[in-house]
C-alpha cells in the first residue's frame, strides 16, 4: 500500500516486533474504564428517553456495549493481566455518578443537555471504534499479536458494530435536533 493511497493506515517503519504488553495492558485498562462509564451513561440516556422510540434504541445500545465491555474484560484477563484495582474502583465510582446524568440532569429531550447527552454517547462510541482500529493495526503489523485474543474476524465485526452504533445515535440526533433548536 502506498502512502496517501487512502486505503487505510500504513504500518510504522520497523513496527513488526514484539508488543509492549505493559503499554497495551494500560491502554486496554483505560478502554475498560471508559466502557464501564459508557454503560452507565447509556443507561442514564435511556432513562432520559424512556417512553420514546429512541429510548429503546439507546437501551439496546447500552446492552450491546455492556456485552462488549465484558468481552474486553475476559480478553484482558485471559492474557494474564488483571485490570488495575484502583482504576476499576474509580471507574465504578464514576459510573455511579454518571447515573445522575451530569449532562442532562433534568432529562429534557428538548434541551441543550439532551443534545450534549447524545453527542457524548456518539463520542464514547467513536472512542470504542478507535480501540478496534488500533487493535486491527496491531494485528496487521504483528499477526500473532502476543496473546491479543481477538481474531481478525472478531475485530472487524466489532469495528463494523461500532460504526452501526454510531449511525443509530447520529440518527437520533438528526431526527430530534429540530425539536431542540427550531421554534414552532
Amino acid at each position: 500500500m502506498k502512502k496517501g493511497s487512502g486505503q487505510g493506515p500504513e504500518p510504522a517503519e520497523g513496527a513488526a516486533g514484539r508488543i509492549e504488553r505493559e503499554t497495551l495492558n494500560s491502554y486496554l485498562d483505560m478502554h475498560l474504564f471508559g466502557a464501564t462509564n459508557g454503560v452507565r451513561l447509556f443507561e442514564a440516556a435511556a432513562h432520559s428517553w424512556v417512553g420514546t422510540e429512541h429510548g429503546r434504541v439507546i437501551s439496546d445500545l447500552q446492552q450491546e456495549i455492556d456485552e462488549e465491555r465484558l468481552r474486553l474484560r475476559r480478553v484482558i484477563e485471559r492474557s494474564g493481566h488483571r485490570p488495575g484495582r484502583g482504576k476499576m474502583f474509580v471507574a465504578h465510582i464514576s459510573a455511579r455518578l454518571a447515573e445522575v446524568n451530569p449532562v442532562n440532569p433534568w432529562r429534557r429531550k428538548t434541551s441543550t443537555g439532551a443534545q450534549l447527552e447524545l453527542e457524548s454517547l456518539l463520542s464514547l462510541l467513536r472512542g470504542k471504534e478507535s480501540l478496534w482500529e488500533t487493535l486491527i493495526a496491531l494485528r496487521s503489523t504483528n499477526p500473532t499479536a502476543d496473546g491479543l485474543e481477538f481474531s481478525d474476524e472478531e475485530l472487524q465485526e466489532l469495528l463494523e458494530e461500532a460504526g452501526d452504533q454510531q449511525a443509530r445515535i447520529a440518527g437520533i440526533i438528526g431526527s430530534t435536533a429540530a425539536d431542540r433548536f427550531l421554534k414552532g
